[in-house]
């Protein structure tokens, strides 16, 4: 709890910033480069969040590093996603595919935990049985392909847990609820637009997604608070 009350003040323009996405709340019908930049400002605010521990740090930390190049990406993806009307949804999707595959390499392959990764391939495919039928055209694997790669990311995060060796920390268990958050809000999406109207589909998206961001983001400092610990031992 003390690395949690060390790392809240530097997250606080990010509530700022999601706040005012939620008290504008911005029509969609009507896309610019103003709503843009609203939507956008939160992840830049989780850049911040985590160019506040350093340069050195995130060089030295490849986790860390990763994490942030995948927040930017997020970034263009959300912007994309602003146009997803003009025909700009694909791109979105790809620059979220790159996120994910550069959180699941922050996250590790250890331990591997074959369990986890059995269980997120059974809800995965699911997920993507269910859609099946909905999709068409190039969609059919592209979602597939989106659908494997934050699976992935998902088992990855949840593998770090470790709960039954007692021997998780606060920042694995925010990558796991982050990752866990991110897939609702993507599935949210999946239901939304091609499947049925989800009621309250944006907030959930966007409430769901935000905090997943901040979640992911915060478990890049745990490389940080393992030092720490070591210097005050």
């Amino acid at each position: 709890f003390f690395q949690v009350k060390s790392e809240g003040p530097k997250l606080v323009p990010f509530f700022k910033a999601t706040c005012v996405y939620f008290v504008l709340w911005l029509p969609t019908s009507s896309p610019s480069w103003f709503s843009a930049l609203i939507k956008c400002l939160p992840i830049f605010c989780l850049w911040v969040f985590l160019l506040a521990h350093g340069i050195n740090f995130l060089v030295s930390h490849r986790s860390a590093s990763r994490i942030l190049a995948g927040l930017i990406f997020s970034a263009v993806g959300d912007a994309f996603l602003i146009w997803q009307e003009q025909g700009y949804f694909i791109h979105g999707l790809l620059m979220f595919a790159i996120t994910h595959i550069l959180y699941s390499s922050a996250f590790g392959m250890k331990p591997l935990d074959l369990k986890a990764g059995l269980l997120m391939g059974l809800v995965c495919s699911s997920c993507y049985a269910f859609l099946y039928s909905y999709l068409s055209g190039p969609f059919t694997y592209l979602v597939a392909v989106y659908i494997a790669l934050i699976g992935f990311m998902g088992w990855r995060a949840v593998a770090g847990m470790q709960l039954c060796n007692d021997l998780w920390t606060w920042t694995k268990l925010s990558a796991c609820i982050g990752a866990m958050l991110f897939m609702v809000s993507d599935l949210t999406i999946a239901l939304n637009k091609f499947c049925f109207p989800v009621p309250y589909s944006r907030f959930i998206i966007m409430a769901t997604y935000y905090a997943a961001q901040m979640l992911i983001a915060l478990s890049a400092v745990e490389s940080r608070d393992e030092e720490d610990f070591r210097k005050r031992s």
